[in-house]
């Protein structure tokens, strides 16, 4: 949906991440009774050490961690710097009774610049993430039946023009499932930090950060171009079956290269 050509504004390209990493991860228990989600292990590693891999690869400079179940395992893993990337720590101490719309809303005074927002349970391939580095964007992919979740509607621009909520409901138009990575510029997070507030203030601690998206797409106070994350691996890992299935997506260096030794004996 986007071109390649779009990267040669690199004036406005993005180096600060923001990782939700609160959750408790229970619909992986066992794996996360004692860790966070995005320390599981996804062949020989976890969905943390690719997504710091990614953002080395792209030449991110900032991470901000928001912690919760388990955050000195992560604390512990990464430290204060990986290579170039200096990492910081919001701790949310209510993470077992609030949903990521607090998670966010707890970056609001960490972060005053454009950024790119990252959940804790994805893996991708480090390629999709080459035009997702600009304001104002939203991966997506094309809506198929075992995917589930919100979906968006795009117009003949790419740009998002409504939000969906769940997808069991049949429909005749074009929808676009949400990876749940999104970048803002610093304009679009601080209207969305006010709208956080609103939500926060209200108690609606337990709802989601789209439903805030959705609400100010509606009104156009928030405008998001779609990438299309179709033409190479990601995955979602929710469960112990997302899981295998990521692990198919994305195998281990030791299964890679015995598969290159076999092609050759």
């Amino acid at each position: 949906m986007n071109s390649d050509s779009d990267n040669d504004c690199g004036q406005n390209r993005i180096t600060t991440a923001l990782l939700l990493a609160a959750g408790t991860g229970s619909r992986l228990f066992p794996l996360t009774q004692n860790a966070p989600k995005c320390l599981t292990l996804v062949n020989d590693k976890s969905i943390l050490e690719r997504l710091i891999n990614n953002l080395k690869t792209q030449g991110f400079k900032r991470l901000v961690i928001v912690t919760g179940h388990e955050q000195e395992c992560i604390m512990n893993f990464l430290g204060e710097k990986s290579g170039d990337i200096c990492i910081e720590y919001v701790h949310s101490p209510l993470y077992k009774t609030t949903n990521n719309i607090y998670s966010l809303w707890m970056a609001r005074n960490i972060i005053n610049e454009p950024f790119v927002l990252f959940e804790s349970d994805l893996v991708l391939n480090s390629t999709l993430l080459d035009n997702m580095v600009y304001p104002d964007r939203m991966a997506v992919a094309l809506m198929q039946p075992w995917l589930n979740g919100t979906t968006v509607s795009i117009d003949h621009t790419n740009n998002v023009t409504q939000f969906q909520k769940g997808t069991t409901e049949s429909y005749s138009d074009i929808r676009y499932k949400t990876v749940n990575i999104y970048s803002f510029s610093l304009s679009s997070w601080l209207a969305i930090v006010k709208n956080l507030n609103k939500y926060i203030s209200a108690g609606s601690v337990n709802c989601y950060y789209e439903t805030v998206f959705s609400e100010m797409v509606d009104n156009k106070s928030l405008r998001f171009e779609s990438v299309s994350f179709d033409n190479k691996p990601w995955y979602e890992i929710d469960n112990m079956k997302d899981l295998a299935k990521a692990e198919l997506l994305f195998p281990s260096e030791v299964r890679k290269f015995a598969k290159f030794e076999n092609a050759f004996a």
